[in-house]
């Protein structure tokens, strides 16, 4: 990958460099700067320190005489010195290696102990130009590749008119989306969604990868069609202000912060039962199938199909079985489980299909008590939205992935949306109670695959914690009679 170069007309344009670099830099990068002095490498520095502190304020003083000061921010940041390193020995003492295994190292004064220096190093070379400053980045590839994105995002503000605003880290989440804050002095906050075209997988089925066979969003087009179309159906989705759809970049609204949990991290009843409502009125919406963006585009919503059921079920046995029991499912026992499952998706044949949200819990609902109506309830996550079964996302949401729902909660909010539904008409309660539980059999199978592929594969094992609620909600979805053939599969498998 080639180098970068940029030009600094001034100070403030070094600051923002820092703060770009905030965002790009990870665990295990090293970032040399170097040049002379007054080149601009301790505002830089010092830009990125404030930055990944989401503090403007942060008191950074120049490790010139202790060589090294040590930052526990979002990510720990150790910033060094090398001026007056007096042998390149010292670096051990320093604990350079031991600040690389978790943390950022920035590094001024590299050429005084370049040997000792991880040769996988980003280096920033600072050199006067004009009235200002000529910054050339080189280095390892794939760091390279994260600044060149983050310098991508910045281009797209500005193309927006939003050149000067401050970005902050927002959070990221169990996929390849990053969300950041986009400060703008006078204006509200708002949120930019970082999200490039998925790479293509492994071939699995009919020459088609995993994210295809799901039917999983590739691209940030679908969360600007579903969201115009919740939108316009008289829910609350963010408002897109600025997309560059090819990149994946999109400027959002800012719904708000609150959630639908407490300060303790436990349901709030009262938000889980408005958001049912709205849930219940949204399925009795009919539906958009095709949705325009412009002459060329149109997002076609998919089929939450035999195929996206079945391959998601397929973590279960490809993920969890094989890390419960340390041996890989038998053919025999592959064979059954698809069995089983091809019996139970053909009881959906003649179930509701609405549009399926898909991710409809806590993570993706906001809480807006200053607002009324259907609007108290933001929904944020939906680019994988289906047209599917209606049950799938009230078991989403009354068996939360991320937080225990008590059975009388969860009762509670099954009545609400069957008294709801009842009330707009043509709704068949029996049909859908017998289609939460096997949606919830579904969903439930996929999260226990995929919280082990997020630890195997991804080196994110803190999504284990929710293992043990998601085998106690598997419990409850195979208490219907439908689901008796996957309750002794499971058995006969020792999974349950």
């Amino acid at each position: 990958m080639q180098d970068i170069a940029i030009f600094l007309k001034d100070e403030a344009a070094t600051i923002q460099l820092g703060e770009d670099l905030a965002l790009a830099l990870k665990p295990g990068d090293c970032l040399a700067l170097s040049g002379d002095l007054g080149a601009g490498k301790s505002t830089l520095a010092r830009a990125f320190l404030r930055a990944m502190a989401d503090d403007e304020a942060l008191e950074v003083p120049s490790p010139t005489f202790t060589l090294v000061q040590s930052y526990d921010l979002r990510i720990p940041v150790s910033h060094f010195d090398l001026y007056r390193l007096a042998d390149v020995s010292e670096l051990d003492e320093l604990g350079l290696d031991e600040a690389l295994s978790d943390g950022i190292c920035l590094v001024e004064w590299p050429e005084n102990a370049l040997s000792a220096l991880p040769k996988t190093r980003l280096t920033a070379t600072f050199s006067h130009l004009d009235d200002g400053r000529r910054v050339t980045i080189s280095g390892d590839t794939v760091a390279l590749a994260r600044i060149k994105r983050s310098l991508a995002i910045r281009s797209f503000l500005q193309h927006g008119g939003y050149g000067e605003a401050k970005r902050r880290h927002l959070s990221g989440d169990a996929s390849a989306r990053a969300y950041e804050r986009i400060l703008i002095a006078g204006q509200p906050v708002r949120i930019l969604m970082d999200s490039a075209r998925h790479k293509a997988g492994p071939i699995l089925q009919d020459g088609k990868y995993y994210q295809q066979l799901a039917h999983l969003a590739e691209d940030v087009i679908p969360f600007v069609a579903i969201a115009s179309d919740i939108r316009d159906k008289g829910f609350c989705a963010p408002e897109v202000y600025e997309r560059d759809l090819d990149a994946g970049i999109l400027l959002i609204e800012n719904l708000g912060s609150e959630g639908i949990l407490d300060a303790d991290g436990q349901p709030v009843a009262e938000r889980y039962l408005e958001s049912v409502r709205v849930l219940a009125h949204l399925h009795a919406q009919p539906v958009t199938r095709d949705i325009p963006l412009s002459d060329t585009i149109t997002h076609h919503i998919p089929d939450f199909d035999r195929t996206a059921m079945k391959i998601e079920a397929s973590l279960l046995i490809d993920w969890y079985l094989p890390w419960k029991r340390g041996e890989k499912a038998s053919d025999a026992e592959r064979a059954a489980y698809f069995s089983v499952w091809d019996r139970l998706v053909d009881l959906l044949a003649t179930s509701e299909k609405k549009l399926l949200l898909r991710d409809f819990h806590s993570p993706n609902i906001i809480w807006r008590a200053k607002n009324s109506g259907f609007d108290r309830v933001g929904i944020i996550d939906f680019q994988d939205a289906m047209i599917g079964p209606t049950a799938y996302d009230v078991a989403s949401i009354t068996q939360d992935a991320r937080v225990t729902i008590e059975p009388d909660l969860c009762g509670e909010m099954l009545s609400l949306y069957c008294t709801e539904r009842h009330a707009l008409g043509g709704f068949d309660e029996a049909a859908f109670r017998r289609d939460w539980h096997l949606m919830s059999a579904q969903r439930n199978c996929k999260l226990a695959g995929i919280w082990v592929r997020l630890m195997q594969r991804d080196g994110k094992p803190f999504y284990m914690k929710h293992m043990p609620r998601t085998f106690s909600y598997l419990h409850v979805a195979l208490e219907h009679e439908a689901l008796a053939p996957l309750r002794d599969w499971c058995i006969k498998a020792g999974i349950l």
